[in-house]
């Protein structure tokens, strides 16, 4: 008889590549969420309708042998998920964040034992009291996962798409920063993997869902040679111009955050060695590029970011 894992989210992005995952595993999958997208799956998948902040009758007398939670942001909303759960379902992925943490300071890589936030609210700070929640609400049956950028096709923000779609628009191409400087994120599709092989294997603890460093040159080739587009010209541009010029931290150009900042400037220097020691696997960067461009052409303007700078804007900073 197939296992049955449920998946709280699962029409969005991470949560969409998770069913894909779950699905190729031989699990019997079901969806629970508000019922305000319509996806269409590769095999059968049940969906119940719910809301994580107040209706999960639907989940009532229901058994599980996992779940994969993506879309749970608040104590709150992890609470009431224990208390339908925790007698029906025997192992609980939580797909968190590192955003949990106090700092990030300038040059100084971090592993899954750095200081959380202490705040109540926010997005970190929601997730950092969501993580103790299920945590104290199920010990020992909960695996957490803090992943950074996730990146890959139906990335509804556009922020890594960004850059395949810049390179292939080809000309001058603004590039953040210093070439050497690490940059890390990880394919939505190895992460939703990672989720359903923790949910197998039921695997406790706290393990960050982060792929290898690189270079941010090596990023911008990957997304050049993705394109295609031998014209495209990278023009480098250190932090104090891009702050001088406004641009936004991490939104204006994804992944650039200035070097030297105090709270954040080391947050792309996350450690992957717990979670590569417990079998997480990540693809090439130009396969990531590759299949992100295929998609943000399908996806037209969808697969745009709309934080990023704008052709114009980007053409005023390069002039000057």
């Amino acid at each position: 008889m197939a296992k049955k894992l449920l998946i709280l989210g699962g029409t969005v992005f991470l949560g969409r590549h998770v069913v894909d995952a779950a699905l190729a595993a031989g699990y019997e999958v079901t969806l629970f969420n508000r019922g305000s997208r319509a996806v269409h799956f590769t095999q059968p998948v049940e969906q119940l309708k719910g809301d994580r902040n107040g209706d999960l009758r639907a989940l009532q007398g229901r058994q599980f042998d996992a779940v994969v939670d993506c879309s749970g942001y608040t104590a709150e909303q992890l609470q009431r998920s224990a208390d339908a759960l925790r007698d029906q379902a025997q192992h609980y992925v939580f797909v968190s964040t590192i955003s949990v943490y106090a700092r990030f300071a300038p040059g100084q890589a971090f592993d899954e034992a750095a200081a959380l936030t202490t705040a109540t609210d926010g997005y970190g700070g929601g997730k950092a009291r969501a993580e103790e929640t299920i945590a104290a609400a199920m010990p020992g049956r909960v695996s957490i996962l803090r992943p950074g950028l996730i990146v890959g096709p139906h990335d509804p923000t556009g922020r890594f798409t960004y850059w395949p779609v810049r390179l292939d628009r080809g000309g001058k191409v603004l590039a953040p920063g210093r070439p050497d400087r690490s940059v890390q994120f990880i394919d939505a599709r190895d992460l939703a993997q990672w989720c359903v092989q923790l949910a197998l294997q039921r695997r406790p603890g706290t393990v960050h869902g982060i792929g290898p460093s690189g270079s941010m040159a090596s990023l911008l080739q990957a997304c050049q040679q993705a394109s295609g587009n031998t014209a495209a010209e990278l023009v480098w541009c250190d932090d104090a111009k891009l702050v001088d010029a406004k641009v936004a931290p991490w939104t204006g150009l994804p992944l650039w955050i200035p070097e030297a900042d105090p709270e954040f400037g080391g947050m792309l220097l996350a450690s992957s060695q717990a979670a590569v020691d417990a079998g997480l696997h990540t693809r090439p960067w130009l396969e990531t590029a590759r299949d992100t461009l295929a998609w943000a052409r399908a996806a037209g303007s969808a697969g745009h970011s709309t934080t990023a700078l704008t052709a114009e804007a980007e053409a005023n900073i390069l002039a000057a």
